[in-house]
């Protein structure tokens, strides 16, 4: 990070709020260190859009509290600040217009989800730069850290703000962390008892260690009972509350493990060393006793598999293997609790092990696949896996593209734990999410959103008699691959030996496959870029598979030749598709289904069939993605933008007449700020950019002409050819013709 832009946005911000202090009582100052502290750790290390991002948090509220005007920032630290710090101001602005229009409402009541989502379409639809709403989490998080400072019913209504919008915002950008922390901290303040009782819980359940330091399995017949409308209702709030003390909200508050101190081990221990003084401090405070043994039970668990992996230095000769971890957040806990209808002992991934293995910036991206399965051999020799909890989300990527190796086993103490698996690029697109695309641009580092994935392990011993016993299987473990079709291409999984292969036989309903395998045909590259434009020529190479297999009448296990076999595969307990030897055994090597979108499904049977009749691939017109035609149609993303435009007017107008409120602050605050966000002037949508945009009233087509640098041009307002000095007014769709 430059810290000579940094140090220079402290002392402006400085000079800026001298003799401003927070209801917490510290100097106002605190609160932009903080947040520039935030954004320093979400975004990357270096590159000028990643500083101007920090700078402009430390100075996001000069503008709106200060006698400093944008014109002053952008002559000290440029356009490009001056322009982030002014979609904060208006995002805030318009967060606040929003909080008036509910107060003022006669029908006030907690937010619906219905208009939760209006609200964050509202706010999303306002800015251009993903990192204005960056900076505004990072704005968020630490008055949400300090909200013990308001009065009750007003934190309360700021923590259902914050999880209701604010940590959906925080998901839409891919900051899985900060959204963990925001909703914990929500949590405490609308649940105290609910937070206390879960905390508790969970401490309980990891703390159960025998004296000679081994795991003790915990019972399935827990005691930690399931949260449904039926054994467990609000009312019951009270109950919790006689059983648990409820300390200060301040407390609570500490209680709350900051999403960064998971990312950096010096400072995970140095805050486990501080939360044990501040427990002997408040006389062993239960709730932050219980923080404790989270924080320590999790860095017991990475410590053994950072060992084990130590131990087997071979799995990724020359890359780099790091380990992380993280806590789920008691919300989330709770929110999946309800919805599945179990007991917190069934929440599998209340805690996560992240193993990330290095890629050298996406040059080695097939190795460090493989390396990725590989790895799972290494976490089934330390733990035991948990039935049916195994995902693959590197073959099958979640709908917002995120890959990663996801896997349930029974820890060091017995109780679940979840451990990822996933290469850098995978990890850097996770954990920055849209983020990314913006911040890591000007270095050239193209990233792709990727989903992230439990981590399975395949020990031999675990495949006993029991795991084949398919009477017992549940229907929906299977019902998915019923509609499987024979010709579907799929992944073969062999330690860190991936090879594409597609399906022959569907027998028992889908309970057994006969799959055909090409081991000259490596799978790593097709599962890393799904979403490519070669992903075609791939399908390519499956469908010739599959036709030579049809051409040879190859149809049982053992048939093949020396690059293609056949081999028979059976649906087990755990959810997976094991090989069979010939004695029926089953045996570790699996496979995974590639689980194609619809339009995947379309383009790949179309290449099956032009190979099938011996035409060219090259000659099929494929339909364009979704996301391409989104991303092309500009006048529907214009649309959009006039449509929340025109709501957002018409709600200042409603308040203009029934309040009596021409802008946020009073006249004595707003006349030192020239350039702060007033109800006083005009906002159009400039096309063809999508641009909105503020004049002052009174300004014509060619004031907004001039504004975009295209004086001169043909001015089309509203659909209507118009003269250069036309009047703006509010709503107005202006557009120039290039």
């Amino acid at each position: 990070m430059r810290l000579r832009q940094v140090q220079k946005a402290i002392a402006f911000a400085k000079r800026a709020h001298h003799g401003q202090f927070r209801k917490t009582g510290d100097p106002y100052l605190t609160h932009c260190i903080h947040t520039g502290r935030i954004l320093a750790t979400l975004v990357p290390s270096n590159g000028k859009r990643a500083v101007d991002t920090v700078v402009a948090g430390i100075l996001h509220d000069v503008v709106d509290d200060t006698f400093k005007s944008l014109r002053n920032i952008a002559e000290e630290f440029g356009d490009d600040v001056a322009k982030l710090v002014s979609g904060v101001s208006r995002l805030s602005y318009i967060n606040q217009l929003l909080r008036r229009h509910r107060r003022l409402n006669e029908n006030q009541g907690p937010i619906g989800q219905e208009e939760a989502d209006s609200l964050r379409v509202m706010l999303l639809g306002m800015v251009d730069d993903p990192r204005v709403v960056l900076i505004k989490l990072a704005d968020r998080l630490h008055n949400m850290r300090t909200i013990y400072a308001l009065p009750l019913l007003k934190a309360e209504a700021v923590a259902e703000e914050t999880l209701l919008i604010w940590c959906s915002l925080a998901s839409r950008l891919g900051l899985w962390a900060l959204k963990a922390e925001l909703e914990d901290l929500s949590f405490a303040v609308l649940q105290p008892q609910l937070f206390c009782k879960l905390r508790a819980d969970l401490a309980s359940m990891w703390s159960s260690t025998t004296k000679n330091g081994f795991a003790r399995r915990i019972s399935i017949k827990t005691s930690l009972l399931p949260i449904n409308d039926k054994n467990y209702t609000p009312e019951d709030d009270d109950l919790v509350a006689n059983e648990i003390d409820v300390p200060s909200l301040k407390d609570l508050l500490e209680a709350v493990v900051p999403f960064d101190i998971l990312l950096d081990r010096k400072k995970r221990n140095l805050f486990l060393k501080n939360l044990g003084k501040t427990c002997e401090s408040h006389g062993k405070l239960k709730v932050l006793q219980d923080a404790k043994t989270a924080l320590a039970s999790l860095a017991a668990c990475e410590e053994a598999l950072e060992r084990e992996l130590y131990l087997n230095t071979s799995y990724v000769p020359g890359m780099e293997v790091t380990l992380s971890s993280r806590l789920k957040s008691l919300f989330s806990i709770y929110s999946k609790m309800k919805r599945k209808d179990v007991g917190i002992n069934k929440v599998y991934d209340t805690r996560a092990l992240r193993v990330v293995v290095g890629d050298k910036n996406g040059t080695l991206n097939g190795p460090a696949i493989q390396s990725c399965y590989n790895l799972l051999n290494i976490v089934h020799r330390l733990w035991t896996p948990i039935d049916g909890e195994f995902d693959d989300y590197i073959v099958n990527p979640k709908p917002s593209g995120y890959q990663s190796l996801h896997i349930a086993v029974q820890g060091l103490d017995g109780a679940p734990l979840e451990v990822q698996i996933r290469t850098q690029k995978m990890h850097e697109c996770a954990e920055h999410g849209l983020a990314a695309h913006w911040l890591y641009k000007e270095t050239g580092n193209k990233l792709f959103p990727v989903s992230n994935m439990d981590e399975f392990e395949i020990n031999g011993s675990y495949f006993s008699n029991e795991i084949k016993g398919h009477s017992t299987m549940e229907i929906d473990q299977f019902h998915k691959y019923r509609s499987l079709r024979v010709g579907h291409p799929i992944l073969r999984v062999e330690g860190s030996q991936l090879l594409a292969a597609v399906i022959i036989r569907v027998d028992k309903g889908g309970r057994e496959l006969l799959v055909a395998v090409s081991s000259g045909l490596a799978a790593s590259e097709a599962v890393a870029n799904r979403r490519s434009s070669l992903q075609v020529k791939r399908w390519e190479a499956y469908a010739r598979l599959y036709k030579k297999v049809s051409d040879k009448w190859w149809c049982e296990p053992g048939h093949g030749d020396w690059c293609t076999f056949l081999e028979k595969y059976t649906l087990c307990r755990d959810g997976m598709y094991h090989k069979q030897d010939q004695f029926e055994r089953l045996l570790p090597t699996f496979i995974q289904i590639i689980e194609l979108t619809e339009q995947e499904e379309s383009d790949y049977w179309d290449v099956v069939s032009a190979v099938f009749e011996g035409k060219p691939v090259d000659s099929i017109s494929f339909r364009p993605s979704v996301s391409s035609v989104a991303s092309t149609s500009v006048e529907a993303s214009i649309n959009n933008k006039v449509r929340l435009l025109r709501t957002m007017l018409r709600w200042e107008e409603q308040l203009r007449s029934e309040s009596n409120l021409g802008c946020l602050k009073s006249d004595s605050e707003s006349y030192a700020n020239p350039d702060s966000v007033t109800l006083g002037e005009v906002v159009i949508v400039c096309w063809p950019h999508g641009e909105i945009m503020r004049l002052s009233n009174g300004s014509t087509a060619a004031d907004a002409a001039r504004r975009v640098g295209l004086e001169g041009k043909l001015i089309v307002v509203n659909g209507q050819l118009v003269l250069p000095n036309t009047e703006l007014k509010d709503g107005d769709v202006v557009e120039l013709r290039l």
